[in-house]
């Protein structure tokens, strides 16, 4: 009774569901920020792992404590202070503290606030284009999901499989319900993501002999893919390889970026596919038209 209700009050306002979304997603981009600065480590710690298990090695004493995504609790780098459940109110615990710590005053990196604050507003704006229904709850996993990603590719050239495989498996059960496209939009989006670009990257490596993108690029296009169908790919890949060019030769030109320094694909077909599940078939009816190919 409690749910339904809550239910009705979030449908009836809009004001106070994207209220509720917003803050909502405060508080997961207060997640994701553990998820970004955790997850590489765990990935690293577990390859270590296998590999000295594999080699018949002891593992040091130190990668055999927990470390997970709950487990330390959060600390200070710099002097260990174990940050409380107050001073981790996301945005508002770092103006409080002037972005410093309570302990020792060291800088607290203003990346926190920010990731948390563009999960907020990417949530917002997904939840008020698609409206209070099963389309918005999906688009928001999809949106936090794609922000941790972009992040973590940023960081470390990395598209961890333990992401984007279940986001490609989510897609295409999503298409079940037909919650954004058909099973067989689906299906065959997933697969054409995945093959289009393990074909350019055979393509290029028989060209210059060198690897242009890593295995999870394919499978973040795949999953994109799976979620909105073979359709919208090339859109996907066209935004991301303009957004991708632009910001390289940005680098290159204002920051003297060693051109031979590889820049990860991951963020730009991130943000591309975003844009694309909310107006995708806008803009690619827009480029018809412009191309003389639409009505």
């Amino acid at each position: 009774m409690i749910v339904s209700d809550l239910a009705a009050t979030l449908q009836a306002s809009p004001a106070i569901f994207l209220t509720a979304v917003a803050l909502l997603g405060l508080a997961v981009g207060s997640f994701l920020n553990v998820v970004i600065l955790r997850l590489p480590v765990m990935l690293e710690r577990q390859w270590h792992h296998q590999s000295r298990e594999f080699l018949q090695l002891d593992v040091p004493e130190e990668q055999s404590e927990p470390f997970n995504l709950a487990a330390p609790s959060s600390r200070c780098p710099h002097c260990g202070h174990r940050i409380t459940a107050l001073e981790n109110i996301p945005v508002l615990s770092y103006l409080v503290l002037r972005g410093r710590c309570s302990e020792c005053r060291a800088p607290i990196s203003a990346r926190y606030p920010l990731i948390e604050v563009t999960t907020a507003v990417l949530s917002v704006v997904a939840a008020w284009h698609f409206g209070f229904g099963p389309q918005t709850a999906a688009a928001l996993v999809l949106t936090w999901t794609l922000v941790a990603l972009a992040v973590i590719d940023f960081d470390h050239k990395l598209l961890p499989d333990v992401l984007t495989l279940p986001l490609m498996w989510l897609g295409l059960l999503l298409s079940l319900g037909s919650v954004f496209i058909d099973p067989h939009t689906s299906i065959i989006g997933a697969a054409a993501g995945y093959l289009s670009l393990w074909l350019v990257f055979k393509l290029f490596k028989l060209a210059t002999g060198k690897e242009g993108m890593g295995y999870g690029d394919f499978k973040l296009l795949a999953a994109l893919g799976a979620w909105m169908g073979w359709q919208l790919l090339p859109v996907v890949v066209m935004l991301s390889s303009v957004v991708g060019a632009v910001v390289g030769i940005a680098l290159i030109a204002f920051r003297g970026r060693d051109r031979s320094i590889p820049i990860p694909f991951g963020p730009y077909l991130a943000s591309a596919g975003w844009l694309a599940l909310l107006w995708g078939h806008d803009l690619l009816n827009a480029y018809l038209r412009w191309a003389g190919l639409g009505a």
